[in-house]
């Protein structure tokens, strides 16, 4: 899973989750942008892109040292 968090003042304000597939705001001001940020297709389209090019890329690297640590 891909999660971006974007924090102000040690709180979180919103959170994108590739699981979810759109911005998820839990302050006032969050969900405010969390609406504003799931209008734009290309935006989330991105992030949901980075799942497959950071996640599921280096996956099996972090499997295996987590394996070998063991």
């Amino acid at each position: 899973e891909y999660i971006r968090s974007y924090y102000f003042n040690k709180m979180e304000d919103v959170r994108f989750s590739s699981s979810v597939g759109k911005f998820v705001g839990f302050t006032e001001y969050g969900v405010k942008n969390a609406e504003y940020w799931n209008k734009d297709a290309s935006l989330l389209s991105g992030l949901r892109a980075q799942k497959e090019t950071y996640c599921q890329h280096n996956i099996q690297v972090d499997y295996n040292n987590a394996l070998t640590k063991s």
